[in-house]
């Protein structure tokens, strides 16, 4: 089954995904869920957390003010945002932009490893605490954790089925849409990627 085939029964379940206590919202609203966008055979993935309002309507990832961010950062580095893939551990927008809570994250997880799967990557770049947190508990790097502010930047590595991944925590981009004056901090993390 080729990696698009796979994909798209992603997105089937997740729109389909009733028990998501964001669901109700996700169609009173007339949202649509945000399952990733990019190339599938990516050698970096970017995590974030979950969809804003401006991803809910649209069904892309990062489309808003930090989206605007990471396009800047990854011009920055001189790679095209339709080289990797953008994704969210969470795939619909938790009510009035609150962070998900752990039976949400437990609900969404299996649909984020499938597209690690899918798209095995080389290097997984979280954007923001809550990502890092995730993926190196994910990955067997638990005792790594740290506040962000302590390792954004750094590489952790962790075997997969497909490999060595390289794991980079980074700032979320919406850092820079509060304080502009951060966003050379978040190029200098972003070289790294490079």
């Amino acid at each position: 089954m080729s990696k698009q085939s796979q994909m798209n029964k992603i997105k089937a379940k997740v729109l389909g995904l009733k028990e998501s206590p964001l669901y109700t919202d996700r169609v009173e609203n007339g949202y649509v869920p945000v399952i990733g966008e990019g190339s599938l055979d990516a050698d970096i993935v970017f995590v974030g957390e979950a969809p804003g309002k401006n991803e809910a309507k649209t069904g892309r990832p990062f489309c808003g003010a930090s989206g605007k961010v990471l396009d800047e950062l990854l011009s920055f580095i001189d790679i095209k945002r339709a080289d990797v893939y953008i994704t969210n551990i969470i795939k619909d927008r938790p009510v009035d932009n609150r962070d998900p809570k752990s039976e949400e994250i437990e609900l969404y997880t299996p649909f984020l490893i499938q597209q690690f799967q899918i798209i095995q990557p080389k290097v997984i770049a979280t954007l923001g605490r809550f990502s890092m947190k995730f993926v190196l508990e994910y990955f067997n790097l638990k005792d790594e954790i740290q506040s962000i502010s302590d390792i954004h930047g750094k590489i952790f590595e962790t075997k997969t089925k497909w490999g060595t991944v390289k794991i980079i925590p980074l700032f979320h981009p919406a850092v820079a849409v509060y304080n502009r004056t951060r966003l050379q901090e978040l190029k200098s993390d972003f070289e790294i990627l490079k």
